[in-house]
Parts: C-alpha cells; structure tokens; sequence
C-alpha cells in the first residue's frame, strides 16, 4: 500500500496541489486502492485558503512523515512583484514558520519518504536550504532564487534526484504526478491514467545518470572571493568602518552589523546578524559603489549580492536575490 500526503498550505496554488491529488486518485481506481491520497496540513484537519480568490479547500488530516510514501508540497499563488502580503515570497515565507519546515526536513530524511514539488513548492525546501548541492527545477521566475539557495537548478520539466522529485511550472503538476505513478507503480498504470484524461506527458525527465553532454554547464554561485587593485582616490577610506544598517526585505526588516575593512590592497569585510558573521564574498569597486556576495541564512537562506554607496557616514543601497524585489539597504557609520 502507497499513501500519499498533498500538502496544504494557506496560499497555495490549487492548480499544483489539485492536479496530483486528482491524478493519484485516478491511479488509485486502476490499483484496487492499492494507492492512497489525501490533503493535509502541517497544523493538521482544517480548512485551508488557497491563493486564488482564497477559494477554501478542507484537508483530513496532519503531514505524517514517519509514514513513508510520498508528500507532494504545491507552490504558492500571488504577485510575483512587490513585497505585499499578496506575494509569492510572502506566502512561501509564511508557510515556512510554520511546522512544515521541520517536517519537510525529517521527510527528507526517511529513507522510506520521496519528497516531490511543483513550481515553487521546491523554493519552500530550498530557502530553508534543504536543496544545497541538489538538483531541482522551479517555475522559470524562481531559477535564479533556487539557484542563490545554492540548490543546482536544471531546466528541465521535471528533476529527479533520487528521493526529491520536482516540478516546472504550474502544468508541470500533472506531468510530476504521472511520473511518480510510472516510477513507482510502473508505466501501465500511468498509461491508463493518461488515456482516462486524455492527456500526454510532457517533456524529458532529468536525471544524473549517463553521459553528460559537452555543453551542459550547471549555474554555479562563485564564492571565491578574487584580489583586488589598488584603490585610487581614497574610495577604500570611503567605505572602511562599522556600520550598523537596517535591510528592507519582502518579508521584514533585518539589522546587520557591517564590518569593512581594507588591507594589502584589498578589501575585506563581515557581516553580522543576531549571534551569526557571514563572511562577504568578491567585493569590487564599480564607480563609487561597493558590490559583494553574501550567504544569509536568516531568516532564510539565501545568496544575497549587494550594492551600496557612502554620502559621509551614511550608506544606502540594495540587495538582490533571484526573483526576490531588491530590499531596501541604509545604514550609518559607528566606527
């Protein structure tokens, strides 16, 4: 018997979690029950808002991980602009601080669990970096904030790495659904499922096996941190000191203790947040702003390029992540 869990969070997209979960149940008709579905919640039975026109769906039940099987985690659906309470990010965030982030955890965990997503289900497991140093795939917005996660982001319809299978786009659920029911169950059920819907897989499924073809280049996130010239106008003495600065995000505000400094010829500096110093990584001087790369784990992980400039002992600028809005950067010196 194969139970699986479809994940419910308030402001999913209905199209990524109710695609699968019809067609696991038409799976379950061609299998003499031998495959079970159901709608849960990290909270557990209640009703719960989608994303569109917060039209209500009821889940059954709490998220099981100790069951095995496997738990399908949908995207959200909202703007993909701004930073309102309407937002992609937002939701995905919001659904994050809740119970679901450690259930996920322990479901990737269990041996006996395969963890599937579609669309931005996969930003969910990766912003809580889950996915680092594995391959997956999201909506075409999300790929560059999949890859700042330092997950290994495949254009590909659907990914399978193993015990994590993800999904595209929000059509991508349905094609995410039958591969799982042809992997598991083997291709003659999942036929059947397609002739009852009358509807074709599409795309190739990705997987790390084989010959890798000799232009195939995975996005990598550069964290070596190469020398810099010289300084010439007294730019570095612009920006060396403490700074203690307020970052703007879609979902808070975060104050950061900056430390810059200039040594050798180069620059130098860390970044400090609550009782965690990230090292920041390539910092250059382009005109009269300061760039460089920082991985931030709070309150999710994320790598983040920055881009500030210095009017006396105040600084402003930006930071930037994938598809994320630019959050707002200001800060004065202490030091």
């Amino acid at each position: 018997m194969m139970h699986i869990q479809v994940v419910l969070f308030d402001g999913f997209d209905l199209l990524d979690a109710i695609a699968p979960y019809e067609v696991f149940t038409a799976a379950a008709m061609y299998t003499n029950q031998e495959l079970t579905v159901e709608l849960v919640t990290a909270e557990g039975k209640r009703m719960v808002k989608s994303g569109i026109n917060d039209l209500m769906i009821p889940a059954s039940g709490k998220l099981d991980v100790t069951r095995g099987g496997i738990i399908l985690v949908p995207g959200a659906s909202g703007s993909v602009n701004g930073g309102g309470p309407d937002s992609v990010p937002t939701k995905l965030k919001r659904a994050m601080e809740t119970e679901l982030s450690n259930m996920l955890k322990n479901a990737l965990d269990n041996s006996d669990t395969l963890v599937s997503t579609v669309c931005g289900g996969s930003l969910i497991l990766a912003m809580e970096g889950l996915l680092v140093g594995r391959h997956a795939v999201t909506h075409h917005m999300g790929m560059e904030l999949l890859a700042a996660t330092d997950a290994i982001p495949i254009n590909a319809r659907i990914v399978d790495d193993g015990n994590l299978v993800t999904g595209g786009g929000v059509t991508s659920g349905i094609d995410v659904a039958l591969y799982l029911i042809d992997r598991e169950l083997g291709p003659r059920i999942a036929h059947a499922v397609e002739q009852l819907f009358e509807y074709e897989r599409r795309g190739t499924v990705w997987r790390a096996v084989g010959n890798a073809p000799k232009e195939e280049k995975e996005i990598e996130v550069t964290t070596a941190s190469p020398p810099l010239p010289s300084m010439k106008g007294g730019l570095d003495n612009t920006f060396v000191g403490e700074w203690d600065t307020t970052l703007s995000t879609p979902i808070g505000k975060l104050t950061v203790l900056l430390n810059l400094f200039f040594e050798d010829g180069r620059f130098y500096g860390t970044a400090k947040q609550g009782d965690d110093v990230a090292t920041l990584e390539n910092l250059i001087i382009e005109g009269d702003r300061l760039k460089w790369s920082m991985l931030s784990t709070k309150p999710m992980r994320l790598n983040l390029r920055f881009s500030v400039s210095v009017n006396g002992d105040s600084m402003s600028g930006e930071a930037k992540a994938g598809m994320l809005p630019s959050s707002k950067l200001v800060g004065h010196r202490v030091l």
